[in-house]
């Protein structure tokens, strides 16, 4: 076990990193980030931040040197980068396991390779694969870029084959999936820990309701039936085996109005659907993630209160703040901010947590803030 006074390192400083390093100061850890950009929301919290690039490979060495064990806070980062620093510091979760999830395409045939069904799909990585790909589905579809898409960017809503022409050169012909969308029910998510001697432990299935492609709330616990949300944490628990991961991972998961349930994306790292566990579970994520990571017990997940989580972007900002009385003047909601120096469009500010008897309720409650914030 890695015990507390021990330094733990973080890739990234955003506020997946934030959250994590706040949870991480609570247990008695130090926490050193690495982030190319100054005054990082992780950065900010942390004990301190190497500014460098992720690939820097001075100051990855002096990272690696300085750390007791290496974490992340998203997927992206290089496999060499992380290659290069576990032969110095364990690195959890590993560069093989971030690898199948770092391109779509490779994501969604291991997914197939887990005997699980992703949404029906076809890869284009050259323009020769266009008719290939159209033949693996049905319109509409949408066409992804296979490497750096979230939050809706990189994504060409497509209605017939030559709309995925044009689609695909509006990617500069990069590698793309093209997703069947699907008439769906719902969407839920699970986020899970996994340690090193292959236990895993979920966290309540969560409802996620999007807008223009990015989450706007998650509703504890989700409006499913028992049986989807067992199937949802078996088959999350499922990948995370096959993947031999380390860590807090998530699995996002299309229910559709046939209860069949598809495998959407899985996120290796804590997640946004899972940001109800600071407010409303006896253990967060964040604190899940630490623990893992350290190889330590995992705390409990349960839930102590049903809940709805809102996302707060950019466009509330306007030329000021918004008027953060609304939330405080609802006395079970928790408000959560990041720390970023400038509020744009469809980027991610904070979120605020509505704890009540019921989702309903507190779905309710979550709304009224929403719109008085919009005003």
């Amino acid at each position: 076990m890695i015990l507390p006074g021990a330094t733990i390192g973080m890739i990234g400083g955003g506020q997946l990193g934030r959250m994590f390093v706040i949870a991480a100061k609570y247990l008695g850890y130090r926490v050193i980030v690495l982030e190319p950009g100054p005054d990082s929301p992780a950065g900010q919290v942390a004990d301190e931040q190497i500014v460098a690039e992720y690939d820097d490979a001075t100051a990855l060495a002096i990272f690696a040197e300085r750390c007791d064990v290496i974490t992340t806070e998203f997927e992206n980062i290089p496999a060499h980068v992380l290659e290069s620093l576990s032969a110095t510091c364990p690195v959890r979760p590993s560069a093989q396991a971030l690898g199948k999830t770092q391109d779509r395409i490779v994501e969604k045939d291991f997914i197939r390779e887990c005997g699980l069904l992703p949404v029906p799909y076809g890869a284009i990585r050259t323009r020769s694969d266009v008719a290939t790909a159209i033949d693996a589905i049905e319109f509409p579809a949408i066409l992804k870029t296979a490497r750096f898409g979230y939050d809706g960017k990189g994504q060409i809503t497509v209605n017939t084959p030559d709309e995925v022409v044009e689609a695909y050169h509006a990617h500069n012909s990069a590698d793309c999936v093209l997703e069947q969308r699907i008439d769906l029910a719902c969407e839920v998510s699970v986020v899970l820990a996994r340690n090193e001697r292959g236990e895993t432990q979920c966290f309540p299935v969560s409802e996620n309701l999007h807008r223009d492609g990015i989450l706007y709330q998650s509703i504890v616990p989700a409006r499913v039936d028992e049986s989807i949300a067992k199937a949802a944490q078996t088959a999350a628990k499922h990948i995370a085996n096959q993947l031999d991961y380390v860590g807090v991972l998530a699995v996002e998961f299309f229910v559709t109005k046939q209860d069949a349930l598809l495998v959407n994306e899985i996120a290796p790292r804590t997640h946004n659907s899972g940001h109800f566990t600071i407010d409303a579970c006896v253990t967060s994520q964040f604190e899940q993630q630490v623990r893992t990571v350290c190889n330590l017990p995992f705390g409990d997940t349960r839930l102590l209160s049903p809940v709805v989580m809102t996302n707060l972007l950019g466009d509330l900002w306007g030329d000021s703040q918004p008027d953060w009385q609304h939330v405080f003047n609802s006395p079970a909601t928790k408000l959560h901010l990041y720390g970023k120096a400038s509020a744009r469009a469809g980027r991610k500010m904070g979120h605020y947590c509505t704890l009540a008897d019921s989702v309903e309720a507190a779905q309710a409650e979550a709304n009224t803030i929403f719109t008085a914030l919009s005003e």
